[in-house]
């Protein structure tokens, strides 16, 4: 039992970090296109997304690399989140640094994807 809390506050810590580097220094002014319309959002957004993905794999290959396909779970709620948070025609449309909308959309879009590494720490602790 002491192992796997140990296990799950060093992954959380992990995620804290690939988080921040994923979605901060490692995202470039490209990425910020996934807001787009119509079609031109997809590959910007897919690149983000591949840079979580990336880094999940990675995380996975050291901790439990029989769990590589929650690299491809990352990536999908990622793009599918991040997706809705941004295109126009979704809570895109709450834009306005000002207005309680946009926090709100941005604390969703947060709190996904915390929830999202809290469930790949779950898989991980409790299958490797």
């Amino acid at each position: 039992m002491n192992g796997q809390l140990e296990l799950t506050f060093t992954l959380l810590v992990i995620y804290q970090f690939k988080h921040f580097i994923a979605d901060f220094p490692l995202q470039r002014e490209y990425m910020l296109r996934k807001t787009l319309a119509e079609w031109s959002f997809l590959v910007p957004l897919m690149t983000h997304c591949l840079v979580h993905a990336v880094l999940t794999l990675g995380i996975c290959l050291v901790f439990a690399p029989g769990l590589w396909w929650l690299a491809v779970f990352d990536f999908v709620v990622h793009f599918l989140m991040d997706r809705l948070k941004s295109g126009p025609r979704y809570l895109g449309r709450f834009n306005n640094l000002k207005a309680s909308g946009f926090w709100n959309v941005l604390g969703l879009d947060q709190m996904v994807h915390h929830l999202t590494h809290i469930y790949i720490i779950y898989v991980i602790v409790t299958q490797s």
